[in-house]
């Protein structure tokens, strides 16, 4: 329904976003090891089960074999948020990254925001195994990580002007909460109208409550929620103009789930 394109917010406390950058370049590389030879392939299926987060195996209710265990099992609550299908799942979630992980970086500081990110991944998969505690099925994707950051972003920048694609091809600056808070309520829909697809609404659903909860704790001191300092136009206006001028501003098919 929206897809964002650029946001109007300057960076105020960092030079440069380099922890969202660097998210996003990790994620590529990883894309570009583990699923350019494609989806179906045996090597990339290979990686979906020994780094994806598989609940049954987590849960002590399956194991794999001892040829896929490259990571203990409690990292994958990590390491399958690194890990995407295809460039179209990659490419969804690194746009809502680059779009606005800036200004959640911005308000927390590089190092904290990188501990939220990796927070919100952790919590998308716990919510994934929580729901379908016995699925064989590899979760991969970084959507419950991306869905904290648009949460947190929610809670900082409410009102603050999205260029977004309406339908995808409707280009339309709206406040973000509008886009925001319609992506938040079709996670909430789909769980339920969609439980058990091949996305895991869940995850997302995970990811968006801890970062809601943790944008509160990890914000910069000083940094308002709501956007209660943003000035509109005309008071920018009002405050430069001389005051003589002032009267007239997922191994993927039927068994990964996906986090899209």
């Amino acid at each position: 329904m929206f897809i964002p394109l650029y946001d109007s917010n300057n960076l105020k406390h960092i030079k440069l976003q380099w922890v969202t950058w660097s998210l996003i370049v990790i994620n590529v590389l990883v894309w570009g090891v583990t699923g350019f030879a494609g989806d179906d392939s045996e090597f990339t299926n290979a990686a979906f089960l020994s780094l994806g987060y598989i609940p049954s195996v987590v849960n002590d209710i399956a194991d794999l074999p001892a040829s896929l265990v490259l990571v203990p099992e409690d990292a994958t609550y990590i390491t399958y948020s690194f890990l995407h299908g295809n460039l179209l799942h990659l490419g969804s979630n690194m746009l809502f990254l680059w779009v606005f992980g800036d200004n959640v970086e911005d308000a927390m500081g590089h190092i904290k925001f990188l501990i939220f990110y990796l927070l919100c991944a952790a919590a998308g998969a716990y919510m994934h195994g929580l729901l379908l505690p016995d699925s064989d099925g590899p979760l991969i994707g970084a959507s419950g990580a991306v869905a904290g950051v648009i949460a947190a972003y929610l809670m900082l920048h409410p009102r603050v002007r999205v260029w977004v694609l309406v339908l995808g091809r409707i280009p339309l600056p709206l406040p973000a909460y509008i886009p925001l808070l319609f992506w938040v309520g079709t996670q909430f829909v789909m769980v339920v109208t969609d439980f058990g697809g091949d996305v895991s609404w869940g995850a997302h659903i995970g990811g968006m409550i801890v970062g809601a909860v943790l944008v509160l704790v990890l914000r910069r001191s000083g940094v308002p929620l709501f956007d209660r300092t943003i000035e509109s136009p005309k008071a920018v206006i009002r405050k430069t103009t001389p005051p003589a001028q002032s009267a007239p501003a997922s191994s993927r098919a039927q068994t990964t789930k996906w986090g899209r």
